[in-house]
């Protein structure tokens, strides 16, 4: 049953007499508190807010003061309480509160300032099931949901970046409503986004894996001059999960990422991550989410030389992701072709030089790789709802592979057909790569046909041949791998009459020994991983 409203209407000024400040962040506090003092503002904080104020000279209450009861058991109880929360909860114009607090010595507290016990810091940190729980704040929630309640009367304030706002806000030592409803707003979104931390930390470190109730929380990192198109708004929020990639990445050079620059760096990163940089360099191209080349080699450059001979037209305009620091040859190699964005876990002083060239591509240093076998979540809106699954860390060296054909794969082929799992992991189904030498010979992506992605992949292959002037296509002695099982033998046949020799799949198809059977006839290598990779 709903609450009936008293329908008393808000002033649209509010003068600040007294401000309770209680933060975890001490950042800009001193110097906030100073100003509010000198407008004449009475202080009233709380633990080592408290200690830090009065340690800059500054005159400052306890808390204690309106309670009339002291901190206890360690400071986790010393806000909950009737001396708080009627000072924010009270509507100042209503007759009966006012009479409530005047019988109870209740002082109106005008002005709260709070950020919360840094929870999302110690998970991210991997705080042990103890510190982490002890990192879950009570009181300033709690305090926050009841300020941003009352805004008609109390301004709340949760981010020090909105510090300066406050200030020029109280110039004339009042707030007026529409301030305080964008900071009540604002408040709401924190207490949120910090309660879907803790629950989703719960869920994870219990292995409840689909709770009932289920939030995704996540900071304003920046907001986009659009989105996928100029006609849709756009903002990237971070989550705090400290994964290598676009979202903990430092932009060295160029103009803010756009929505799509983001999506797919996170791609490009994500799939290059699937190399490990101690056993060779690796490089992944891409273009609108899907790999336009992938190649390993001796040295970075050469790695990105292979990787752009796949297909070089679509990588045009492209993004670049590789496995190791970024240095200057492979810079040289890279600034020949016009490149939106570059992503590296490190960049060279001599690189950073040579990419400075181009003003307007932007370059990113992750500070380390993804590891691709990290659990954790990934999200998908729908219509009315949201698709939450576990993220797909599946590796194919960690498959038992099971050969299914008369004739087994050769060490290269095998090699080959690892090679071209991984990156097909990272292709929209329907999804078939070619690989030979630890480079993508030809990539088919996001057909509704698997046979056509084959032919795409394979005709592909052939304009890359003749760009490089090259007697037959790379795909002449590949191995190809499909994402997902071959429902029929026609998609085999078609990378067959590419040239591949070696087949990886998941298996699993009504028709599998129609498809060994075409193997078969034709002395193709073929295994089957048990696992698929779909990528919509």
């Amino acid at each position: 049953m709903a609450v009936a409203s008293k329908k008393i209407p808000a002033p649209d000024e509010v003068r600040i007499q007294t401000a309770l400040l209680s933060v975890s962040d001490k950042a800009g506090i001193v110097d906030l508190a100073r100003a509010l003092n000198e407008k004449g503002v009475r202080l009233v904080s709380t633990g080592g807010t408290h200690k830090a104020l009065a340690g800059a000279g500054l005159p400052v209450s306890d808390v204690s003061e309106l309670t009339g009861f002291p901190e206890v058991m360690d400071g986790r109880v010393k806000t909950l309480h009737p001396g708080v929360h009627g000072g924010l909860l009270a509507i100042r114009d209503d007759a009966d509160h006012k009479a409530a607090m005047d019988a109870h010595g209740i002082t109106a507290i005008d002005l709260v300032v709070i950020n919360l016990y840094p929870f999302e810091e110690v998970r991210a940190e991997g705080g042990d099931y103890p510190t982490t729980v002890e990192n879950i704040d009570i009181g300033g929630p709690a305090m926050i949901r009841a300020s941003a309640k009352n805004h008609a009367y109390v301004t709340i304030v949760t981010d020090p970046s909105d510090y300066s706002a406050l200030l020029e806000e109280i110039a004339d030592g009042t707030t007026r409503y529409a301030f305080r409803q964008k900071m009540a707003a604002k408040a709401y979104a924190r207490t949120a986004a910090y309660d879907a931390a803790i629950s989703n930390w719960f869920a994870e470190a219990l292995d409840f894996a689909m709770p009932r109730h289920r939030v995704i929380g996540g900071v304003l990192k920046e907001e986009m001059r659009y989105g996928e198109n100029p006609h849709q708004k756009a903002g990237f929020y971070v989550t705090g999960e400290k994964r290598p990639g676009v979202a903990t990445a430092t932009l060295l050079q160029g103009k803010q990422l756009s929505y799509n620059n983001i999506n797919d760096t996170d791609a490009a990163f994500e799939l290059v991550a699937e190399f490990l940089p101690e056993k060779a360099p690796a490089c992944a191209i891409i273009k609108h989410a899907n790999p336009c080349g992938v190649a390993t080699a001796p040295s970075l450059a050469e790695a990105y030389r292979r990787a752009l001979a796949c297909d070089s037209t679509s990588a045009f305009g492209g993004i670049i992701a590789l496995n190791q620091q970024l240095d200057a040859e492979t810079a040289e190699e890279i600034v020949k072709l016009f490149t939106e964005v570059i992503i590296a876990p490190s960049v060279s002083d001599e690189a950073k030089a040579i990419i400075a060239r181009k003003r307007n591509l932007r370059l990113l240093a992750a500070g380390g790789l993804p590891d691709p076998r990290t659990p954790g979540l990934t999200a998908k809106t729908v219509a009315g709802g949201l698709l939450i699954q576990t993220r797909d860390n599946g590796m194919v060296e960690d498959l038992e592979l099971k050969v299914v054909t008369k004739r087994a794969p050769s060490a290269q082929e095998l090699d080959d057909m690892k090679f071209a799992f991984k990156v097909a992991k990272h292709v929209k189904s329907n999804a078939v790569v070619y690989a030979k030498d630890g480079q993508t010979a030809g990539i088919g992506a996001g057909q509704m046909s698997r046979v056509d992605s084959a032919r795409i992949a394979a005709i592909k292959a052939e304009e890359a041949a003749k760009a490089l002037g090259l007697a037959a296509p790379l795909t002449c002695g590949s191995a190809v791998a499909s994402e997902a099982f071959l429902p029929f033998a026609d998609g085999l046949r078609s990378a067959i009459a590419a040239g591949a020799t070696a087949v990886i799949q998941p298996g699993g198809s009504m028709r599998d020994d129609e498809v060994i059977a075409a193997a078969n006839e034709h002395n193709v290598a073929m295994v089957f991983t048990g696992m698929r990779h779909f990528r919509h």
